[in-house]
This record gives structure tokens, C-alpha cells and sequence, in this order.
């Protein structure tokens, strides 16, 4: 999507169109959420402290994000993206990666749907977005970015050296502030001369990695499309505000997205044999574990303890990783309980907690009362 939160904001405020509009906090430690492309040559862009935004543009006009809409936006995008194929993988709100390998044989060649792709999105939001076509994910993604706003760049199996050789080595992902002024020391700017250096010349730089780098910058990248969520499956995930490290606060959100798991799965009559956790880092790799529980379950409380084991096993592995998305999911539903789920008295009072719960939120609302557990270092949204 093209500056996706400023775009809905102008969309729902027709007086915004067209004007320097940065969408984030304004206080004293408030950082840029979005910038319209009227802004972004001031050199605004995401992420930047809102001091040094409205030192660049002292004209910009400053709103607060409205995170609610902008989901309700991007529920209707992802609509869409489902509508020509179930191998979706956001990245985002207002990102993902389709595969349209299979669905070419109904819906035409690629290029054809996302051009119909982008023609919904226009009709059913009003807001626009760029998409990129190509063989891999890589390419695509940086296809995407080559002619926004409102941009549509295929690339097909021949064109891609072509494409990438000229590109500025910054256009590659996980080379940054810091990483290019060192490659660029030793002569490296452009994709062609990183793709063409020696592993030598690489090596200091970037160590193990350097095979990697250089298939990246030759645009070979053989990352499957992976689905957010197999249909067969009541989830809910979050894709936070900022990249979280602390252990407590991840622990307080997967305990809140557990319980409105599971909450789902009562509502709609299921108990499920498998948990399934999905974590996505701020580099936005993807993982996701999963564990089976017995007995079948549509409680919270053992779906929780599965949870946090398969969470923390992820943690040991990477105890320094900052995690952009969380997901709790429950699979291979079924709705025969076994017959021991009620004889244990621990299981019971977990039965009657959630009974209680779920009728005060069927009286009140969803927010009117919240598990300690999901509370406790959570940031108020």
C-alpha cells in the first residue's frame, strides 16, 4: 500500500489531500508512523523523531494514528489478496507476498491479476497500491518500490540482472545506514558490484553471510510464499507498534492473544488438539511452533501453558531478538470432548473462569474485563 496510514487519513479527510501529512505522536519522544509522498521530499520519512520531521517541514500537518481504521482497511485489502489466492503472507498491515502460481490457470497470467488486484483495492478502499511481479519474493518486493505511488513493475525470468545491476546497494534489504558506508569504502555501490565481488573483498564485512549477500544481489531468493494461517484454524495475532524485546511484555501479549484464541474457539463450539505460536522478527522472518495438547481443549489456561512453553523455546534460541508479530493459533479442531476434560477439579475451575469471563463480555464488551495474566507489563494501546 502507498503511505498507507497518511493515504486513509487524506481518503477519510478530503482537506488532507494533497498536503505535507505526517501521521505519529506528537509528544516529546513521538516518531513518524507514516509520511505522505508530499512530505517525503523534505527527506520525512517512517521511524524519524517527530522533532527532526517538523525541523525538516515545519509546515507538515501532524495527525495521531488511528490504528482501528487502518485495520479495518487492511482487513478489506487481505480480502482481496484471498479472493486470487490462499498463499498469503503479510508482512504487515498493509504488505504481503502472494504466490498466483496456481491460480494463473483460471485467473490469468500474473501481471494480469495484479493489475485486477489493484483495481479492487482503488474500488473497494479508495486508497491505491504498487505492486511488484516477478519469479521470487526478492525481486518482487523490490520491484514494488520502483515506481510508487500507485506503481506496477514486472519482472520476468531474463529481465532480472537487468533490473537489479543498476540499483543502489541500499535498495537491498539488511543493507543500511551502517552496513553501506563500508561497502561502499571498498568501491561497492551498485547490486552488480556487490554480485561481482569477490567472497574475499565480502568476507570482513559481512562473514558467514557473504554467499547469501551475493545470491540476494544476483536475485535468487528460493523462500516459499508461506500462508499466515491454514483456513482449518481459529487464531489471533498482533503486529506491534514497536519491535518488543522485553520478555514480560511478550509474555503479557501472548497470554491476551491466547485468550481471545480461545474465546473464539468456545464461541464457535470447537476444541482443538494442536497450539500453534507464530513469531515474526523485526527483520520479518517468520517462525512459527506448535505442540500438541491433550486432552482437546477450549480452554485458556492450557492453551496458554502450551503457548509459553513453545514461546520460550523460540526465546532460548534467540534471546536477543526483537519480535514484530505474535500469533496464537489452534488447529485440528475438534467438537467431540473427551470424556476426563471435566473430571479434573483444575479443569473445572479453569471451565467456570472462562464461562465467567465470556458472559461478562457477551453483556459488556470485549474490554470490560482482562486475565491478570494479559495485563501485566502490557502497553496500553
Amino acid at each position: 500500500m502507498d503511505a498507507f496510514y497518511a493515504s486513509v487519513e487524506a481518503l477519510d479527510d478530503p482537506e488532507l489531500r494533497g498536503q505535507p501529512l505526517i501521521v505519529g505522536g506528537t509528544g516529546g519522544r513521538g516518531v513518524v508512523a507514516a509520511a505522505s509522498y508530499e512530505v517525503r521530499k523534505y527527506g520525512v520519512h517512517s521511524a524519524m523523531p517527530m522533532r527532526e520531521a517538523l525541523r525538516r517541514c515545519p509546515d507538515a500537518i501532524c495527525v495521531r494514528p488511528r490504528f482501528e481504521r487502518y485495520k479495518a482497511v487492511s482487513r478489506t485489502v487481505f480480502g482481496i489478496f484471498h479472493e486470487y489466492t490462499p498463499l498469503v503472507q503479510g508482512l504487515s498491515l498493509d504488505e504481503a507476498f502472494l504466490d498466483v502460481t496456481e491460480s494463473q490457470a483460471a485467473l490469468g497470467a500474473a501481471e494480469a491479476i495484479a493489475v485486477a488486484i489493484k483495481r479492487k483495492i482503488v474500488e473497494r478502499t479508495g486508497v491505491t497500491a504498487s505492486v511488484g511481479v516477478a519469479p521470487n519474493k526478492l525481486v518482487a518486493k523490490i520491484a514494488s518500490d520502483l515506481r510508487k505511488p500507485d506503481g506496477l513493475v514486472v519482472v520476468r525470468e531474463n529481465e532480472v540482472t537487468a533490473l537489479l545491476d543498476p540499483l543502489p546497494i541500499t535498495r537491498l534489504f539488511g543493507i543500511g545506514k551502517k552496513t553501506a558506508p563500508h561497502l561502499e569504502r571498498i568501491g561497492i555501490h551498485t547490486l552488480r558490484d556487490l554480485r561481482l565481488a569477490s567472497e574475499a573483498v565480502l568476507r570482513p564485512v559481512f562473514g558467514r553471510y557473504v554467499a547469501e549477500v551475493k545470491e540476494r544481489a544476483a536475485g535468487i531468493d528460493e523462500r516459499p510464499v508461506i500462508a499466515d494461517w491454514d483456513e482449518k484454524q481459529i487464531s489471533a495475532e498482533e503486529t506491534f507498534d514497536t519491535d518488543i524485546s522485553d520478555r514480560a511484555r511478550l509474555h503479557a501479549e501472548l497470554a491476551q492473544l491466547t485468550d481471545r484464541t480461545a474465546t473464539r474457539l468456545r464461541s464457535q463450539g470447537w476444541l482443538a488438539e494442536t497450539v500453534v505460536v507464530k513469531i515474526r522478527r523485526k527483520d520479518f522472518k517468520t517462525y512459527t511452533r506448535q505442540s500438541p495438547i491433550r486432552p482437546a481443549t477450549q480452554q485458556t489456561r492450557p492453551l496458554l501453558d502450551a503457548a509459553t512453553k513453545l514461546l520460550n523455546e523460540w526465546l532460548r534460541e534467540q534471546p536477543r531478538a526483537a519480535i514484530r508479530l505474535l500469533g496464537v493459533g489452534a488447529t485440528d479442531l475438534t467438537s467431540t470432548p473427551q470424556l476426563e476434560l471435566f473430571t479434573v477439579p483444575e479443569a473445572s475451575r479453569n471451565q467456570h473462569l472462562d464461562a465467567a469471563l465470556d458472559d461478562i463480555r457477551a453483556k459488556f464488551g470485549n474490554d470490560a474485563v482482562a486475565r491478570g495474566s494479559s495485563l501485566r507489563n502490557r502497553q496500553p494501546r
